[in-house]
């Protein structure tokens, strides 16, 4: 476009470029610099300083290292400040996201320095340096065209940094709320809470938030009196493996959450930190508009992890007889036995007689390495009446198709996906969640 500001870049394949280039072919690129009608250069440190013949006032010096992050940061950081490049970049590969900690306290540094820096730790546990980097001061946000197109690890798409994250409009007083995940790549949460977010006109954000150790992005990133910087987070949504991991550092765990045995929704009351779950609401209101009334009707869940807690809560709170169809009915009989519930093994030779409805928990059927899986043979699904697989990703996965083969009414996970979803939204800002813009969300990106 003609009001469109270009900048380029042409690094070598050590700093992340796609070429195996020589200097010399560096240099007649840059040479012929001028001619090109650039806004700017980013450039390697090796080439900031060269003697070309330039023009433009816009220059960017970059650092990458994709082996993490370098142990002298502060010394990389002064070496880079003190070229002629106007603009700072420094990208390095986190492997946990407290390790962008280091780099994101450098964003305060520039400013006396009359210069400008954009911080980026790349990877999944670093995307929340992209998201929330212009908001804290830096200057230029990197994109990908296409997810596919990405030219380092956790780049996200622009269409994504602007329509979903919305990061033009994000200030440091911009709420900031994350989906706390062992893996935040597959996730479809940030594209439903922001969609929700952007309707209401909400000034907020909603990040992925890969992380290993729970307790340690407490300590480091949350906590008011320990956290050693400041994101202005105001609340979580939390997935596998952390719902229950969560709960002891928490300021407290309501009633709800207590029952259920974990916390799915984490939200600042007063100064406190709140651990809530939605998840059995979610789960609960579509199979109700679909079956009607569970009084005394025969459930079986499939699985005894952290999501059959919350279903089987909700089962039993609607007089449902629920049994628990588990690989190692041992481990599961605790969780049975806590709701009242019986336990049945799962094996290829399971019958499970004719329960009225059915329901997956398990992650068996999800797109991806176990897309052609199912949890249960299709002989076992005559007579059943409804079949619920929380999985949303595909749609409609083997489980789900073989029901419909035979005769079974089906629902998939994304109307639990959506209602809790707008539950922990009401949580956050005390607003009604638009639950066909968060679908919509929803369905645009499993088109994707």
């Amino acid at each position: 476009a003609a009001n469109t500001a270009h900048l380029v870049a042409f690094p070598p394949q050590k700093e992340g470029g796609c070429q195996n280039i020589s200097d010399e072919e560096r240099n007649e690129f840059w040479n012929a610099g001028n001619e090109l009608g650039f806004w700017g250069a980013d450039l390697e440190e090796d080439r900031i300083e060269e003697p070309f013949d330039w023009l433009w006032n816009n220059r960017i010096v970059s650092f990458h290292d994709f082996s993490g992050m370098p142990s002298d940061l502060e010394a990389t950081y002064k070496r880079l400040a003190a070229t002629g490049a106007n603009i700072i970049k420094i990208a390095v590969q986190v492997n946990q996201i407290t390790d962008a900690i280091p780099l994101w306290k450098l964003l305060e540094r520039p400013r006396a320095e009359n210069k400008q820096l954009v911080p980026i730790a790349m990877g999944e546990p670093g995307k929340w340096t992209r998201i929330l980097g212009l908001a804290h001061g830096s200057p230029l946000a990197y994109a990908s065209l296409e997810p596919t197109s990405g030219t380092a690890p956790g780049q996200i798409t622009a269409a994504d940094l602007i329509d979903v994250y919305r990061v033009k409009e994000l200030s440091r007083e911009s709420r900031v709320f994350g989906l706390i995940a062992g893996d935040t790549s597959y996730s479809m949460s940030p594209y439903i809470q922001n969609a929700a977010i952007a309707i209401a006109g909400f000034d907020a954000v909603f990040v992925p938030l890969q992380i290993a150790d729970i307790e340690e992005f407490f300590q480091r990133m949350v906590r008011q009196g320990s956290r050693e910087i400041d994101l202005n987070f105001r609340g979580f949504a939390v997935t596998n493996p952390h719902k229950q991991a969560v709960m002891p550092l928490l300021d407290s765990v309501d009633e709800t959450a207590k029952a259920i045995g974990a916390v799915n929704t984490i939200f600042h009351d007063l100064g406190k930190w709140v651990g809530t779950n939605t998840d059995a609401e979610g789960f609960i209101a579509p199979l109700k508009e679909r079956y009607g009334s569970l009084s005394g009707a025969n459930v079986a869940v499939i699985g005894a992890g952290g999501a059959a807690r919350a279903c089987i809560y909700a089962l039993r709170r609607e007089g449902a007889n629920v049994t628990v169809l588990a690989r190692d009915p041992e481990k599961a009989k605790p969780l049975a036995e806590k709701f009242g519930a019986k336990v049945m093994k799962l094996d290829g030779n399971s019958v499970l007689g004719k329960p009225d409805v059915l329901v997956n928990t398990t992650p068996l059927g999800t797109r991806g390495e176990q897309e052609n899986t199912t949890p249960i043979g299709a002989e076992n699904l005559a007579g059943v009446k409804l079949v619920y697989d929380l999985t949303y990703n595909p749609r409609e996965t083997r489980l789900l198709k073989e029901a419909r083969e035979a005769g079974c009414e089906t629902l998939n996970g994304l109307e639990m996906l959506i209602r809790q979803a707008a539950a922990q939204f009401k949580i956050w800002s005390g607003l009604e969640a638009d639950m066909a813009a968060m679908r919509t969300a929803a369905i645009k990106r499993l088109e994707r």
